[in-house]
């Protein structure tokens, strides 16, 4: 993934309502005026947003007649995640690290009630 697409992607999902959109389009394509529907929103406001997902490679236009459906784009997320797991091994060592850090504490007050933190 380079650089320019991770960072569209990120952009894309930083937003709440981009992130409403991709979840229900995660149970089947829609028109804009269904995705529309639960938002407080005009058309052409969804359909900017649609716009920022187009462009980071999140969502796509189908045809279907006079229809013009999106749907999910699951690679641009595959890839995020892809990018994001070479840190869950940092992440796991200094909650080890925490872990131990804890256990120590316990056994440090139980040997030690009157001890003040």
């Amino acid at each position: 993934m380079t650089p320019a697409r991770l960072d569209a992607t990120f952009a894309a999902l930083a937003d709440p309502t981009r992130r409403a959109i991709l979840a229900r389009l995660a149970s089947g394509e829609a028109s804009v005026a269904e995705l529309a529907k639960p938002f407080a929103m005009s058309q052409p406001a969804i359909s900017k947003h649609l716009k920022v997902l187009e462009r980071a490679g999140l969502v796509s236009r189908g045809r279907d007649a006079q229809r013009r459906p999106r749907r999910l784009e699951a690679k641009p997320l595959a890839e995020a995640t892809e990018w994001l797991e070479r840190y869950r091994d940092y992440w796991e060592d200094n909650y080890q690290r925490l872990d131990a850090l804890l256990e120590e504490m316990k056994a440090t007050q139980k040997t030690n009630p009157r001890r003040k933190r």
